[in-house]
């Protein structure tokens, strides 16, 4: 037999859904190894908690997460929510607040719950619904903003002031465009780049000083979510004390600095709980016996590893990951472990819509699974976030919902199967997190 090495659990994926599964499985006492290709979208993504921000052909977004839930489930029986429940969404974000709040990066906290939904500033000025955020973007809640100034930094060329301010103008809210320099010695540079510079106490000073000299009368000032990557606690408030009034983010095009500082976060946890994280591996083949899975290989740096465990998270994604493929003759697939799926289109219907922005056919395809999150056919595979079949979170603004409580409940499930009991909040924490609706 081929050496692997043997864990409890097995997960495949690293984005919000695999690690929030991993992580709370390892508090719980399981052994857990995480395999994943890459490191999930987290990353790319602005790092709100979108649950339920629109019902999909209506203009209007969702004034209650809650209550978005409820519509969405009503209204696809078959979507994740179903499975999941208000109370297991609920649960999740009171433990990832608390996990952001016992995190690294001290004094780095969400807000938000299930009762309203915040509307925050985009880049193009738009203005997004959002369940949960963190504590750098809550300022630039719509509800509260009269005069705000818009400030982009000539190094960042993939924001624009401008753009932003006019937008917000048109919403109806008072915004200027301006702009300051963060000299990295260079013409252009990442958000990552300058989050990093800002990490730095004298060239946040430096900013500071810019920034107070363009910023005038306004209430509130947005900047591009760049306020520092580390050290973002630290940025955050002494620009407000600097500037003496409220200093929000704005997201930017990827990599994105709060989705990293959520990666990093969620890593942190499951290292600080034991399990163990492979990055690089896709997964090449795997073993059964019966409906039970024994073994996936990966292709690991181009070097063959094999893991055995008792029970799998399949968390890889859908289509936009490939994790889901759909060849040249219309036949989908799931590409790592070969799952049946659900949600396909039937035999002789349209493939596609000629509208882009139209619900697409394979729009809700995802791994067929039975009401506890096991799949189809593999009696040891239990699946969570873009990999379930049901929603459009693209179009619903709920795929973090998603990923985070499937996640979540799928730990649940798995600790049952393996003996172990996870916690009912993370880090210790004795009561659910402030903020998250009753």
């Amino acid at each position: 037999m081929r050496g692997a090495l043997r864990s409890d659990v097995v997960v495949i994926g690293a984005g919000s859904a695999g690690l929030t599964a991993a992580i709370r499985l390892a508090q719980a006492g399981a052994q857990v190894t995480v395999i994943a290709k890459g490191s999930g979208s987290t990353q790319l993504a602005p790092g709100w908690i979108d649950v339920a921000g629109y019902m999909p052909g209506e203009r209007a977004p969702l004034a209650s997460p809650r209550r978005g839930i409820e519509r969405l489930v009503a209204r696809w029986p078959d979507h994740p929510y179903a499975l999941l429940g208000v109370q297991a969404v609920k649960d999740t974000l009171a433990w990832l607040l608390a996990t952001v709040a016992a995190g690294p990066l001290a004094g780095y906290t969400y807000s938000g719950g299930l009762d309203a939904n915040m509307r925050l500033v985009t880049a193009l000025g738009g203005l997004r619904p959002s369940a949960c955020a963190p504590v750098t973007f809550t300022a630039g809640e719509a509800a509260g903003l009269r005069r705000v100034a818009i400030v982009g930094v000539p190094a960042l060329r993939d924001f624009h002031p401008r753009l932003c301010a006019d937008n917000l103008l048109a919403a109806g809210i008072e915004a200027s465009a301006h702009s300051v320099a963060l000299d990295l010695g260079r013409a252009d540079a990442s958000a990552l780049a300058l989050a990093r510079a800002l990490d730095d106490t004298r060239a946040r000073r430096a900013f500071a000083a810019s920034l107070a000299a363009v910023v005038g009368a306004s209430d509130a000032v947005g900047l591009p979510a760049i306020l520092g990557l580390h050290e973002a606690p630290a940025v955050h408030s002494e620009l407000q004390e600097r500037l003496g009034r409220p200093v929000f983010e704005i997201p930017t095009l990827p990599p994105s600095v709060p989705g990293l500082r959520l990666y990093e976060i969620l890593r942190h946890a499951l290292r600080a709980a034991g399990g163990r994280l492979v990055l690089g591996a896709s997964v090449v083949s795997h073993e059964r016996s019966g409906e039970r899975v024994t073994r996936v290989d990966t292709a690991t740096a181009g070097s063959p590893s094999g893991y055995e465990a008792e029970q799998y998270v399949l968390a890889s994604g859908g289509f936009h990951s490939g994790a889901l493929e759909l060849d040249s003759h219309w036949q989908a697939r799931e590409a790592v472990l070969g799952l049946p799926l659900a949600g396909l289109p039937r035999e002789g219907a349209p493939r596609f819509v000629a509208d882009y922005f139209d619900e697409q056919p394979f729009s809700r395809v995802g791994v067929a699974v039975h009401a506890d999150l096991r799949a189809v056919g593999a009696a040891n595979v239990f699946v969570a976030g873009a990999s379930l079949p049901g929603a459009v979170p693209w179009r619903e603004a709920s795929g973090e919902g998603i990923a985070l409580a499937s996640g979540y409940r799928v730990a649940e499930l798995v600790a049952a199967e393996v003996g172990a009991t996870p916690a009912p909040q993370s880090s210790g924490a004795a009561a659910p997190a402030e903020g998250v609706g009753a």
